[in-house]
């Protein structure tokens, strides 16, 4: 209630493409530091139950890598089919206290530790990590299209488990936003230059995770508005972005986030 007596908004039931959550209260996909070897815990299950008991509307579980060099070290949970029995651990404990269970999946590109991974970091172009001491590889086309498939496989893994939202990660510089960052992609291919060239990747991607998953599943994007470095991002070519991911159909929300993990 606010000080008129009248109900907030926040509290009334909302609608997230075509699911339905109790309120607008949402846990965001903040690090939980619970997957020790990249495996589900009871701790981790437990923090999501506890949240989901709490009251929210939507608890995301945090950061899901769609391949082993897309994580941002060893501990990162894979979305791979292996998984599927461990992560439907944590939807259904979400889902039993009446919140709606949603993953935030990506590829860290060029955020992640090649060191800790024990494989490639992959960005727009070559440069070094000072993290792992190694350098970064330029992602070549059969990468790009590699990865791509990565996320149409993540996707279905997410939703076998039983999430019903999917957070795509295009912040922070992590893979797509590195590519959407006329900072971090100075590429003169088809996925380097002008706007359109430089969001091609996250459209790729979101149409294969659209692709992928029932129609009743919401697709969401975390995308950053501004790079905060010189040159990086502009707040007009993410606005301009919005606009083209809206066009095509695949998402059905926007988280707008900021900075770079990297730069």
């Amino acid at each position: 209630m606010n000080t008129a007596g009248v109900p907030s908004s926040a509290f009334d039931p909302g609608r997230i493409g075509a699911v339905d959550v109790r309120n607008r209260f949402i846990k965001a996909a903040t690090f939980e530091g619970r997957t020790p070897g990249g495996r589900v815990t009871n701790d981790l299950i437990e923090f999501h139950r506890a949240t989901s008991a709490g009251g929210v509307g939507v608890s995301t579980v945090a950061y899901l890598a769609v391949a082993p060099d897309g994580r941002t070290d060893r501990n990162v949970i894979v979305l791979r089919p292996s998984m599927v029995p461990e992560l439907t651990r944590i939807t259904e404990a979400i889902a039993a206290h009446g919140a709606v269970p949603a993953a935030q999946i990506g590829h860290a590109g060029p955020v992640a530790n090649a060191k800790s991974n024990g494989v490639p970091a992959y960005g727009p172009r070559r440069q070094f990590h000072p993290l792992s001491l190694k350098f970064i590889r330029a992602a070549t086309r059969d990468d790009l299209r590699r990865i791509v498939e990565n996320y149409r496989d993540a996707a279905r893994v997410a939703t076998d488990s039983g999430f019903k939202i999917l957070e795509v990660h295009g912040g922070h510089h992590y893979l797509l936003s590195a590519f959407l960052s006329p900072f971090m992609n100075r590429r003169d291919d088809d996925y380097g230059g002008a706007l359109p060239n430089r969001v091609r990747l996250m459209r790729e991607v979101f149409t294969a995770v659209r692709d992928a998953v029932d129609p009743s599943v919401a697709i969401t994007v975390k995308l950053n508005m501004t790079d905060g470095v010189k040159g990086g991002l502009t707040m007009e070519d993410s606005i301009a972005t919005m606009k083209m991911l809206e066009t095509d159909g695949t998402i059905d929300a926007i988280e707008l986030t900021a900075a770079s993990s990297f730069a």
